[in-house]
């Protein structure tokens, strides 16, 4: 049986397609076996992709695009996020909502494990007419750390994944103000990349890990989230049921998990939204971030099969 070692930067609800092709075998019948780890900091995954502890990385596509142009080169070759799992959350309910209303506010973006809350966050704001300077944002501290002082007074809102806004809203300190999937259209969240020098030795099992992936998102437009509970309890045994089934339930009636191809337009939309926030130094092509032959040798098997 081959092998494929992936490095994560974190181990999240949002990664739940590669978590259930885990469980049901999906991996076995492809003839792979699949080992994951979520390192802490998240920056490890280079490291293991450097040193060979890792194939594959599984996190955000603005990191490879970051290293566009580098010594670091990087290609991102599917996807495990078609929409970006985060909400908006505030401390009143707020049925109206708009981006306006947080003009002079303050905005908690957590950061430490990266830059995309922040950035997509500002690239919704610019896309509704309204300056993100004129909004006031924290950044750089771990989620928990901005859960608390949240909780504890600071601030009029804060960005968070679809779990942690879910357990804001169970203790009633906060509430979903905007879902982005519901809202901020598609774009390729969380995605894996490998050190590009290996894509022609690791193709056949990155085809192989893909199509499997891809069933599983397939499997899982078809389940409820009853049958994924206990799936839920084994990865987060310690976060209440009722938090994970409705954060799970966001994504699973949306496009979070439609497809491991990742969208051409959505990603240019994103790659400028990263030029604007000065992440990138010039607006990066799409082929020199995505590799599509791995999505593209995925499609012609199903076509064959």
């Amino acid at each position: 049986m081959l092998t494929l070692n992936i490095s994560a930067t974190a181990h999240g609800l949002n990664y739940l397609p590669q978590y259930y092709a885990e469980r049901i075998g999906l991996f076995a019948d492809h003839g792979l076996e699949v080992t994951a780890t979520a390192k802490d900091p998240w920056t490890g995954v280079l490291d293991d992709l450097d040193s060979g502890a890792a194939d594959i990385a599984l996190g955000g596509l603005w990191v490879p695009a970051m290293y566009v142009g580098t010594s670091r080169e990087l290609s991102v070759f599917a996807q495990v996020n078609h929409q970006f799992p985060k909400a908006l959350v505030t401390r009143a309910p707020r049925p109206e909502f708009a981006w306006s209303d947080l003009i002079g506010q303050t905005v908690l973006a957590p950061g430490i494990g990266g830059s995309a809350p922040y950035a997509f966050t500002a690239g919704l704001i610019r896309e509704a007419g309204v300056d993100p300077a004129s909004i006031t944002f924290l950044r750089d501290l771990s989620t928990p750390m901005f859960v608390e002082l949240f909780e504890a007074g600071l601030g009029e809102a804060i960005v968070l994944d679809h779990t942690t806004a879910e357990a804001l809203q169970h203790r009633g300190t906060g509430f979903i103000a905007d879902d982005y999937v519901a809202t901020g259209g598609l774009g390729p969240n969380s995605v894996y990349y490998c050190r590009s020098e290996r894509m022609e030795e690791l193709a056949d099992r990155l085809v192989l890990f893909t199509s499997a992936l891809s069933q599983s998102m397939q499997l899982l437009t078809s389940v409820t989230v009853d049958d994924l509970a206990p799936l839920l309890r084994e990865h987060w045994p310690s976060a209440p049921s009722e938090v994970l089934e409705r954060a799970c339930g966001r994504m699973l009636h949306s496009a979070t998990w439609a497809t491991t191809r990742i969208d051409r337009s959505a990603t240019e939309r994103w790659l400028r939204i990263l030029f604007q926030e000065s992440m990138v130094r010039s607006i990066p092509a799409f082929d020199d971030v995505v590799d599509t032959r791995i999505v593209d040798a995925v499609d012609s098997l199903a076509v064959t099969a």
